[in-house]
């Protein structure tokens, strides 16, 4: 009799289901322990460098050497060339602790590591973008990204009545997703555009949109309708959070931030806690994104409004047209690299 005719016990299936689950994430585990191993090695390594720099004055033709003498001894691993090690030194001078395992950085795969050590960031900055890509699992394109939109300057930093109108922590966390300004490079829009076009760019890009938004929004829809008392009302842009259990309302305009821009957004609000929000959801959050803004306009604006509210701007066009076009496309840029790192480390 063949496996195939085999008469299987009721429960086979929910067994096999099971067992495939546990060996998935034991793989997986095991992937992080050897990898945070691998970390802790270069750690070591590095400080151990560095050390014999500061007593001994190693420079680079010793470093070189030494780079020659681990590969000839360890010649089935990679990552032993000479700038790798300097990568490791560098590394070492940015960490200085003990043991580097319980921090985030030792859970990041060593790329995302020489990415933070490439960019001009403080330590703090390091660290918070280690922690966030262990978080939400960044990928190295979008960790660079990230550094490149400037996005722990810009992360809470709009202007909002949520400490006023929601309870702490509920008011942190939603202060943290309201980011000033939002970067919509990501659209190739240039010179001037209306907001309908701004609307339509954002659903047909919606994987980048979700990502500058950050982590936690789903989409729900554009031009959301909602009827009340026989009028028709149409919302920009309509989101759920995931994490935090409630819709986001995100109203777009492509000039300066009006008072009378607050008190259509507030209404906005509460149509969606009234229609749509269930028992289980957290209040209803109100995003308005304009062209440009005064601080003290919106400020008192927002004083005034009855919904948890914040007002930020966003940018789209970095670089004049003319100066993106001598410039190399991404994803010749991001070949380029991989070669160069890909020759490193061998």
């Amino acid at each position: 009799m063949s496996s195939a005719e085999l008469a299987l016990p009721e429960d086979y299936r929910q067994t096999l289901e099971k067992l495939k689950h546990q060996v998935a994430q034991a793989q997986v585990q095991a992937q992080r322990t050897i990898n945070t191993e691998l970390i802790q090695l270069y750690w070591s390594i590095g400080n151990e460098i560095l050390a014999r720099q500061k007593q001994q004055g190693w420079g680079s033709k010793i470093i070189a050497r030494l780079a020659e003498d681990l590969r000839a001894e360890f010649p089935q691993m990679r990552g032993f060339s000479p700038r790798n090690l300097q990568y490791m030194t560098t590394f070492a001078r940015h960490w200085n602790v003990d043991d580097i395992a319980p921090q985030p950085v030792a859970q990041l795969p060593w790329g995302h590591i020489r990415t933070l050590l490439d960019k001009p960031l403080s330590q703090q900055a390091r660290e918070w973008y280690a922690a966030a890509a262990v978080e939400f699992g960044w990928s190295r394109s979008v960790l660079l990204n990230m550094i490149k939109n400037n996005t722990i300057e810009r992360t809470g930093a709009a202007p909002s009545n949520f400490p006023q109108r929601l309870p702490a922590p509920d008011s942190e966390l939603a202060q943290q997703v309201a980011k000033d300004p939002y970067t919509f490079e990501f659209l190739g829009l240039s010179g001037e555009v209306a907001e309908r076009d701004v609307e339509q760019a954002l659903t047909d890009r919606i994987m980048e949109t979700l990502r500058e938004l950050g982590p936690g929004f789903a989409f729900v829809g554009r031009q959301v309708h909602f009827e009340v008392g026989g009028d028709d009302y149409y919302i920009d842009l309509l989101f759920f959070h995931v994490e935090q259990l409630r819709y986001f309302v995100i109203e777009l305009k492509t000039g300066k931030f009006q008072p009378e821009y607050a008190g259509k957004l507030n209404f906005y609000v509460a149509v969606v806690d009234d229609q749509l929000k269930r028992e289980a959801h957290s209040p209803t959050v109100g995003i308005l994104i304009c062209g440009s803004k005064n601080d003290h306009s919106v400020r008192y604006a927002l004083s005034r409004s009855d919904s948890p509210m914040a007002v930020a701007t966003y940018t789209y066009d970095s670089l004049p047209t003319d100066e993106k076009k001598v410039l190399p496309a991404e994803d010749e840029l991001s070949a380029a690299f991989e070669q160069i790192e890909t020759s490193d480390e061998s």
